[in-house]
């Protein structure tokens, strides 16, 4: 079983743009309704879906909090390179770079373009 995680978002183009931009991510279907993000191995990681493309009764309330209990959080081998292409993209950011003991990797936490909450993890040892 693979995660294969989907978001809803006011605009699916300016979202699929920053998520490449931002995490390196590869357009894998394109459009205005709905995206797949690709990583750099053709693997999908993300589904943007936009909020009135579809009648799906349990996608959520777009009038409502972005994300409530939920985390997008991704591992990168590249996690330098995301953490410069955040203050180059002026991407608020939540917590600055920083190491969790307990995970053993750095972490750094951000907002995407509809408020939902981002995390970026180096791979497991990163110290």
């Amino acid at each position: 079983m693979t995660p294969q995680p989907l978001i809803a978002v006011q605009d699916v183009e300016l979202s699929s743009q920053w998520y490449q931009y931002v995490l390196a991510l590869k357009s894998g279907h394109g459009g205005t309704e709905y995206e797949q993000l690709l990583n750099e191995h053709g693997e999908m990681v993300l589904q943007l879906h936009q909020w009135q493309a579809h009648h799906h009764p349990y996608m959520g309330d777009s009038s409502q909090l972005k994300g409530n209990g939920m985390l997008l959080w991704f591992e990168t081998p590249h996690f330098d390179v995301v953490v410069k292409r955040l203050h180059q993209h002026q991407v608020e950011i939540l917590e600055q770079p920083k190491v969790n003991t307990n995970a053993n990797h750095r972490e750094v936490w951000f907002k995407d373009p509809d408020g939902y909450v981002v995390v970026v993890a180096s791979q497991y040892g990163d110290l």
